[in-house]
C-alpha cells in the first residue's frame, strides 16, 4: 500500500482535529506550525484507537484493531514505515521531537483495557495504571512535542494526565456507567459500605458523594503535583498544558461545588468560560 503524502496526511489529521471539537484543540493553536502539525497527529492516533476501544463491534474486533495499531506503530517508529494519514503524519514529529514508541504502545494498551470486558471498580492501583496509560503516556509524547523532555518536564506529564483522567472520570460517571463501566475504586466503594457493583446503580446510592470525594481528593493532590512542576518549567513551552489545567481545573472546581448532587447531570463550561481561559493562556 502507497502511503499518502505528507500534506494529505496533515490535511485529514488537521480535519479530524477539527471535527472532534474537543477542549484539546485550543491548547493547539498556541503551539508553533511543527508543534502544533505533531499534536494534531497525537491527538488523531489517540481518537482512532479511542474509537476502537470504544465503539468496534465485537470484542474479536476491537482486539484485532487494537493489534493491527501495535503492528503499525512497531513499523513506524523501527522502519519509518507509514501506511495511512495518520502514521505519515506522524513521521516528521518522530524524527524532530524524540517521540518514543513505548509512550505509543502504552496508549494502545490503556485503550485494550476498554475494549474488553468493561472496568468495573478496579483497585486502586489497577485505576493508577489505566490513568497512566491512557493519560499520562499522552502526557508524555505532548511534553516531547512541547519540547521539555526534563524531569520536570515529565512529572507534569504524570501528575496532570493523571488529574486530567480523574477529573474526566468524576464528570462522566453516567457516560460510563451507559457503556457498562465503573471507574470509581473498590477500595473507596468497600469504604462508605456501597455493596453493589452495577455501574447504574451505584451512580443511584447515597453514599457515591462519598465515594466521589475520596478519589477527588487523589485529583487534587496530582492538580497540586502538576502545579508545583510546571513552576520549575519554562513558561513558554508548557502553555498548552497550563490552559489544560486550567480548563480542567474549572471543571473539577464545579463537581465538587455540586458534590456529585445528581451524577446523570454533565458539568460543562460555559463558552464565555471557555473564551475567557483560552484568553488568558494565549500570550
Amino acid at each position: 500500500m502507497t502511503a499518502p503524502t505528507y500534506e494529505l496526511a496533515i490535511k485529514d489529521v488537521r480535519e479530524r482535529v477539527a471535527a472532534s471539537r474537543s477542549s484539546f484543540t485550543a491548547g493547539m493553536t498556541l503551539l508553533p506550525r511543527a508543534r502544533r502539525e505533531a499534536m494534531y497527529a497525537l491527538y488523531a492516533f489517540c481518537r482512532e484507537v479511542d474509537d476502537i476501544a470504544d465503539d468496534g463491534a465485537t470484542l474479536e474486533s476491537r482486539r484485532e484493531e487494537l493489534q493491527q495499531w501495535r503492528l503499525r506503530i512497531r513499523a513506524l517508529f523501527r522502519r519509518d514505515e507509514a501506511s495511512d494519514t495518520i502514521t505519515q503524519a506522524l513521521v516528521p514529529a518522530i524524527h524532530k521531537f524524540a517521540l518514543a514508541e513505548e509512550d505509543f504502545q502504552a496508549i494502545i494498551d490503556g485503550m485494550a483495557m476498554d475494549a474488553g470486558v468493561p472496568i468495573c471498580a478496579p483497585t486502586l492501583a489497577m485505576l493508577d495504571l489505566y490513568c497512566d496509560r491512557v493519560a499520562s503516556a499522552v502526557g508524555r509524547a505532548s511534553m516531547r512535542i512541547f519540547g521539555d523532555v526534563s524531569t520536570n518536564g515529565m512529572n507534569v506529564a504524570h501528575h496532570l494526565g493523571r488529574a486530567l483522567q480523574l477529573t474526566n472520570i468524576l464528570r462522566d460517571l453516567a457516560e460510563d456507567a451507559a457503556r457498562g463501566r465503573l471507574y470509581l475504586p473498590e477500595e473507596y466503594l468497600s469504604k462508605h459500605s456501597v455493596t453493589t457493583r452495577s455501574p447504574d446503580s451505584v451512580l443511584r446510592e447515597p453514599e457515591l458523594r462519598y465515594v466521589c470525594r475520596d478519589l477527588a481528593t487523589i485529583a487534587r493532590e496530582h492538580f497540586t503535583q502538576a502545579d508545583a512542576a510546571m513552576r520549575r518549567c519554562k513558561s513558554s513551552r508548557i502553555r498548552p498544558a497550563r490552559l489544560m489545567r486550567a480548563y480542567y481545573g474549572a471543571i473539577f472546581d464545579k463537581l465538587v461545588e455540586e458534590d456529585w448532587y445528581n451524577p446523570f447531570v454533565r458539568v460543562t463550561l460555559s463558552r464565555w468560560q471557555k473564551v475567557w481561559l483560552v484568553l488568558r493562556y494565549i500570550w
